[in-house]
């Protein structure tokens, strides 16, 4: 890394935005941009997978925490957007962190976005897992083999990939506006079915101890999470500089708006019903029903399914194209840098992210752990990597700013109280660690980042971090 000074006006102009890496630039448009960083938030599995354990933390505030999340996400997505006004790359959050502090933060920013990726990708996978074992038991009877179902949706990720990012987005898109429809058309209809009417115990937050707010709030964190991903197509996407950060920070408001409005809707839909929210496993299918239109609850299961399998192809591809910018500063071998003359994509390192993926959620299948398991289980260790990638984002923004010559008190003060509010979620997050399992997960993080940052030093006359 050159002086800290020079790389900083290096990197950031605007013209800096035309380097594509091999990669197809300027394919996307900013709907298409957009349903990267949609699809790997998966915004139709939570009302399924999350919101029911929020609500089993946060009762008739389930709501509430999911506004305060929102908040914690623009807040972040205000400091991620600010950067990606100054820098396109496919590094994403590394690229950022990487040219503005010192290696060391970059080294660290890198493996644990990719990590926060990949993990992210097992976890949905581990969600496809759920789903398809759900919707086989219920239409053919039977349970599907676990490692094939794993096989087939990290395999078909990974070659959708591959094959065409356009192609790749087109399918998110389509594949995410679907199953968010059929989720809104039974709200409407449960609303319609049971009048427009406040529920004044979720206004009241009746019921609700405050110490409970903390672990609840680390939980509707994981619903946002990759909602920053629209960032890693720095190079494929049109007019970068102004397109990304539109989509980060629509995808925060509308996943905020959605997620809302879901966890208000189930948790009046629940009312009365003889079996609880957080004990239920498709509560929309269960609200379809008592809407009397079972069939679209149905639908709903299968579109959760096909999003999950969505949201791996948008994990696979941004854990692609931050391993092929590491593979380019020299953090791994140059062979995950390259990308097809054909494609125009990193052959190598999408292969490396759907195998990294598929192996985790093997490991843990081989143990006997469920779908739903490994949803929860990879969905908390990944909750740590973008907690760290977001938080030297957001100690470097001011940096950044400062040596570009556009110092700001407000995005100084912004970057300060986005690092704090992301530290308290980390400690929330480990204070909420109670089983044994979940315990273990800070301390596997810290052993891997450990091991990261040693390959850094053992390699750092040879790395160079940013992509020369």
């Amino acid at each position: 890394m050159t002086d800290h000074a020079t790389t900083t006006g290096r990197v950031y102009p605007p013209e800096s935005a035309a380097e594509n890496f091999g990669l197809h630039a300027g394919v996307l448009g900013p709907v298409e941009t957009l349903a990267q960083s949609v699809s790997a938030v998966a915004p139709s599995t939570s009302p399924s997978l999350t919101i029911p354990l929020v609500f089993a933390l946060a009762g008739n505030a389930t709501w509430f925490v999911y506004l305060l999340a929102t908040a914690a996400i623009l807040l972040i997505g205000f400091c991620v957007s600010r950067f990606a006004r100054l820098s396109a790359s496919p590094g994403s959050l590394y690229t950022y962190t990487a040219n503005t502090l010192s290696p060391i933060f970059g080294v660290t920013t890198a493996w644990a976005l990719l990590l926060a990726y990949v993990a992210t990708g097992a976890s949905v996978a581990g969600g496809a897992l759920y789903y398809g074992t759900m919707l086989t038991q219920q239409f053919l009877h039977r349970t599907p083999p676990a490692l094939p179902t794993l096989a087939l949706v990290c395999a078909v990720a990974g070659w959708v990939a591959y094959r065409d990012v356009k192609l790749s987005a087109e399918l998110m898109l389509w594949i995410e506006v679907v199953s968010v429809s059929l989720i809104l058309i039974v709200l409407l209809v449960l609303m319609v079915h049971f009048g427009l009417q406040l529920d004044v115990d979720q206004f009241r937050l009746k019921g609700v101890h405050i110490s409970s707010l903390g672990p609840a709030l680390v939980l509707s964190i994981f619903s946002f999470v990759g909602f920053e991903s629209a960032t890693t197509l720095g190079a494929e996407a049109r007019d970068p500089l102004r397109t990304i950060p539109r989509a980060v920070i629509q995808c925060a408001l509308l996943a905020g708006a959605f997620f809302m409005l879901c966890s208000y809707s189930e948790v009046v839909g629940f009312r009365g019903e003889s079996g609880k929210l957080s004990e239920t496993t498709s509560p929309l299918h269960i609200l379809a029903g008592r809407a009397g239109i079972s069939p679209l609850g149905v639908g709903i299961d299968l579109g959760a399914f096909i999003s999950v399998f969505a949201c791996v192809l948008a994990c696979t591809t941004a854990a692609a194209r931050v391993l092929m910018l590491m593979a380019r500063g020299k953090l791994l071998p140059a062979s995950f840098g390259r990308t097809s003359p054909r494609h125009r994509t990193p052959t190598a390192a999408i292969i490396l992210s759907a195998g990294l993926m598929f192996a985790a959620t093997v490991v843990l299948s081989l143990r006997g752990v469920t779908g739903s398991e490994m949803y929860d289980l990879f969905g908390s260790l990944s909750v740590f990597g973008f907690l760290t990638a977001y938080a030297l984002v957001a100690v470097a923004l001011p940096f950044a700013r400062a040596a570009l010559g556009q110092h700001s008190h407000m995005v100084a003060a912004l970057s300060a109280l986005c690092v704090v509010v992301i530290i308290l979620i980390a400690v929330f997050d480990l204070r909420s660690s109670s089983d044994p399992a979940h315990a273990r997960i800070p301390y596997l993080y810290l052993a891997y980042i450990a091991t990261g940052i040693a390959v850094y030093l053992l390699r750092r006359e040879k790395t160079v971090l940013t992509p020369e």
